[in-house]
């Protein structure tokens, strides 16, 4: 039988470097503008009062809420990959389906999530945290939990326009998102513009409604045009076989996230929030910048996601391998540079977050601890960066067990345990010791996932039926 020949949406690109940065370039310009809404919620909070306690609840508070969020959006990840693949294999139209059961787990998890969002004060309590800071941590916390559909399902159907090598409507979307987030922050913190005055919760609120317009934008785009092209709303029902195939290779990814930002929650609430309020603000501060470097290298491991995806559906492994090491590259690349600024303008960085008014001890305390802080950030962004391209490149092929367990040994062996005991060991390096086993458990973890990805069995696995590799060798 003559094998069919292939069609543009599956034969391989004459310019991957081209291919990889029109996905990449708008996926990161949105995963930019989603960090940026947290820094700017977080510089605005800041605003509030000289009394650094903001900044910290505000921090401890949306730790807490994304911990059982983030555990869903891990699941969803996934639907990058089966979209991918099946463009790949010349079937588009089969990925709807995928996003429509990604909806149908997101709204399964907010349902869940609502009795977490009540217990949220009695969880800051048993940490033995002031009243005061209670009130403000549960009640930016509980907010976004309550808004958790609109998160998980934002970032759900932005899965299927990245698989589907679509980015731009995300893009748009979260460019809009970012200026409903600001207007409202403008207002709903400080009580301008006719608005009540929220303090930290009227962040919170903004950052829902913000999020919301996220996830509006390219719902209507997959509802109508992408409708037209790939009839995209046929696939609405809830569908058991779908659901299957997402659990059964979303789970690693579920329980990374999850369990990574519970080993990161023990971090920065306990381990360097226990040397005192100021400590906790200045974590908070570095982890903010940290979050603004990561962020566009996590748009660009989505990229690799959706690239190495096509590629394996087309049944060529070999193309998905030369994407993936472009991608490592640009990574490696952009993660480089931010260490070197973390390290030149570390201090700046760090006063743009103390208001004035703060007392000038207070005020030298927390840049001597964030630029301490943002030192360790720096030793290990050229590894964060490898980390997760690679482990992007993986979730492409479906191969997502080896770094889910790899990260749930890593993150509890290095990042917790060794964080404790640099503190029990060398509690004269205070704050800094904790963030010095960061930087080792991301050193570590990098350098199995690359063992992982250098052994190759990724490229061997099948996860869609697919047109035979012969096809695409002309």
């Amino acid at each position: 039988m003559t094998p069919t020949p292939p069609t543009d949406r599956t034969r391989p690109s004459e310019n991957p470097i081209r291919e990889l940065v029109s996905i990449a370039a708008p996926t990161v310009a949105a995963m930019t503008s989603y960090t940026l809404m947290q820094f700017v919620d977080k510089w605005m909070v800041s605003r509030i009062s000289p009394d650094p306690i903001y900044v910290g609840a505000q921090g401890n508070g949306g730790l807490a809420a994304f911990v059982p969020i983030a555990v869903v959006m891990g699941f969803l990840t996934i639907v990058n990959t089966y979209v991918s693949q099946n463009l790949g294999a010349g079937k588009p139209e089969r990925g709807a389906a995928y996003a429509w059961n990604g909806l149908w787990i997101a709204l399964g998890g907010a349902v869940l999530l609502v009795p977490y969002g009540f217990a949220l004060p009695s969880l800051f309590e048993a940490l033995g945290h002031s009243a005061e800071r209670v009130a403000l941590e549960a009640g930016y916390g509980r907010i976004l939990v309550f808004g958790a559909f609109l998160t998980m399902a934002s970032r759900g159907v932005a899965q299927y326009f990245y698989g589907i090598h679509k980015p731009s409507v995300i893009l748009v979307a979260s460019l809009a998102g970012n200026l409903v987030n600001l207007v409202l922050n403008y207002g709903l913190i400080y009580g301008n513009l006719g608005m009540p005055k929220w303090g930290i919760e009227g962040a919170a609120v903004a950052t829902v409604v913000g999020t919301g317009v996220e996830f509006l934008i390219p719902m209507w785009s997959f509802l109508f045009p992408m409708h037209r092209k790939f009839g995209t709303r046929s696939g609405w029902k809830p569908s058991w076989s779908h659901i299957s195939d997402i659990a059964r290779l979303g789970w690693p990814g579920a329980v990374m996230f999850g369990n990574e930002m519970v080993c990161w929650a023990i971090f920065m609430v306990k381990l360097v929030g226990g040397f005192g309020e100021k400590h906790s603000t200045a974590g908070w501060i570095a982890h903010q910048y940290m979050s603004l470097s990561f962020m566009p290298t996590v748009g660009i491991s989505i990229a690799i996601t959706a690239t190495v995806g096509k590629c394996m559906g087309m049944g060529r492994p070999d193309l998905a391998a030369q994407r993936a090491k472009l991608g490592v590259a640009l990574a490696c690349i952009y993660m480089s540079v931010c260490a070197i600024v973390f390290v030149v303008f570390r201090e700046p960085l760090v006063r743009l977050f103390i208001r004035e008014g703060t007392p000038p001890e207070d005020a030298e305390l927390l840049v001597r601890l964030g630029s301490g802080f943002l030192i360790a950030t720096a030793a290990f962004q050229f590894f964060d960066g490898l980390a997760m391209s690679l482990s992007g490149a993986l979730r492409g092929a479906g191969d997502t067990r080896w770094v889910g367990v790899a990260t749930i040994l890593l993150s509890w062996g290095v990042i917790v345990g060794g964080g404790h005991f640099v503190v029990w060991k060398f509690p004269q390096w205070g704050s800094t010791g904790p963030w010095m086993a960061a930087a080792a458990y991301i050193i570590l973890l990098s350098l199995v996932i690359l063992a992982r990805f250098w052994g190759g069995k990724w490229k061997t696995l099948r996860l869609i039926d697919r047109p035979e590799a012969a096809a695409h060798r002309s």
